[in-house]
């Protein structure tokens, strides 16, 4: 979409990572003036964002390791997305029930007094609690023999995390930044021991290119050791992979619901989405590329049994597809779970920024601290609005649930949008690949009208749908009839 500059153009900052927080890096930066580039290996969104259980919240399981800055921060930009992303972020009622022990109910009583003090700038209601009698009517699907009630809270929704990144990237587009996607990093550039640029490499063309920076920013989520041995030799391991996985199920619940999982009492969740129920998450250590992350029987497995034991209904509900995701955590000991969310943000290194961990409601408050630091070292006083300038949809009036016609659709995606692949546009500008049938019914046609625009071979096409097709049938895997229906 964007003219890619000369090659002897010097950006005030080089931003590696096209997710939501590269993203929202991309925004800010460009917003205060700032000449920008940023660099992804694939598409826009096409990582951790699009892999993660899809909520803006403040995390009320980070109160039992009284994670209470994390809390605040959270709760803060779950209001300020709330107020500059409605058409994205809107709000979500949660039933946690109580268990009938008085120790537990009151534990539970406890946390959210804390989580409503925690969000007292909020515009969503306070919580309440509910009596069992009303729980049964609110969740006919909750076994409820262990419950007392619940607490009704509310905390906020983000159906398609892949837009929220998509109108931070055209945002910032529409404000000066160049936008290269399917372009690799191989190596930095370095002068007197500063890192003054980076050697990239095109996917999709082959042209390899040199794109100087005042400064380097290292927003690559759980490519960042990856990319950081490239760019800031030499390098210890900073970030911690964890995979969370997620299945889409036919809708067997009415509300979003926290639960203990029946197997090891972490948190899990069966939350209304896109006509759905959907489940998540795991986290366990993830050691291979976060691109290749699958689901796979154990987890399945674990998903089910975790909630079988109060929602029976999973067992015979049909589950159409799985997902997955990787998440970037500062690197810790103990278990996966406890392992906190908070980022940290690192300058140590000449030239370069780095950014670590995070979730994806903090990410424009760590966008705000990163070109913070960016305009510091750049001696470029100009301070964030991100936090009052509504998002273009918000803006335009625009909304996730487009109804134009399949060409229209695509001429804006390749035209606007840097859409470059089938999956691409079934999967990160529309949500048709969330279907049931992942998008597989779509497939042929979308490919036709993206070969109209994008200029395809015939060869390029049938590949483009071969690849789309294999991906759609690993999501919709089936395993054992014991896990429940087939997956």
């Amino acid at each position: 979409m964007t003219d890619p500059g000369p090659a002897s153009a010097v950006y005030d900052v080089v931003i590696i990572g096209g997710g939501i927080v590269g993203c929202g890096i991309a925004r800010d930066a460009a917003l205060r003036g700032l000449s920008v580039v940023l660099i992804e290996q694939k598409d826009i969104g096409s990582g951790t964002t699009s892999g993660s259980t899809r909520l803006i919240h403040g995390g009320l399981r980070y109160l039992e390791t009284a994670d209470f800055k994390l809390v605040r921060l959270d709760l803060r930009e779950r209001e300020i997305l709330l107020r500059i992303a409605p058409h994205l972020v809107k709000p979500l009622p949660f039933l946690l029930p109580l268990p009938k022990s008085w120790w537990g109910r009151q534990r539970l009583r406890i946390g959210m007094r804390l989580y409503d003090w925690l969000s007292y700038d909020k515009t969503l209601p306070n919580h309440r609690i509910v009596s069992a009698a009303e729980l049964q009517q609110l969740e006919p699907a909750l076994d409820q023999s262990a419950y007392a009630g619940a607490a009704l809270f509310y905390d906020a929704q983000c159906q398609f995390p892949e837009h929220l990144a998509l109108e931070n990237a055209t945002d910032a587009a529409a404000h000066g930044a160049e936008i290269r996607t399917y372009t690799a990093v191989e190596e930095a550039i370095h002068e007197d021991d500063r890192v003054v640029g980076v050697r990239t490499l095109n996917a999709l063309t082959g042209e390899r290119s040199e794109v100087r920076g005042r400064l380097v920013v290292n927003a690559s989520g759980p490519w960042f050791d990856d990319v950081a041995t490239r760019i800031d030799r030499p390098h210890p391991a900073r970030v911690r992979k964890t995979k969370g996985i997620h299945l889409a199920c036919e809708p067997f619940t009415k509300h979003a619901l926290v639960l203990e999982s029946a197997v090891d009492g972490r948190v899990v969740f069966a939350i209304p989405w896109n006509g759905y129920t959907w489940i998540g998450t795991t986290d366990t250590d993830y050691q291979g590329d976060p691109g290749q992350a699958a689901a796979t029987e154990a987890d399945v497995h674990y998903m089910i049994d975790s909630l079988a034991p109060r929602l029976p209904a999973i067992r015979a509900a049909k589950h159409c597809w799985t997902g997955a995701g990787v998440r970037a955590l500062v690197l810790e000991e103990g278990s996966e779970s406890d392992v906190s969310r908070m980022h940290e943000i690192a300058t140590k290194t000449a030239g370069l920024v780095s950014v670590i961990g995070g979730k994806l409601t903090g990410y424009r408050q760590i966008a705000e601290e990163v070109v913070d630091a960016v305009c510091k070292q750049l001696g470029h006083p100009a301070g964030c609005t991100t936090h009052t300038l509504l998002l273009p949809g918000a803006r335009d009036g625009q909304n996730s649930g487009e109804t134009r016609p399949l060409s229209a659709r695509i001429a804006t995606a390749v035209r606007h949008q840097w859409c470059a692949t089938l999956e691409d546009f079934l999967l990160r500008r529309t949500a048709l690949g969330f279907a049931p049938d992942r998008g597989v019914g779509e497939a042929e046609a979308a490919a036709r009208a993206l070969q109209g625009e994008l200029g395809w071979s015939d060869a390029r096409r049938q590949d483009e749908v071969a690849a789309y097709l294999a991906r759609a049938a690993a999501d919709r895997r089936t395993w054992p009839r014991d896990t429940g229906r087939a997956v």
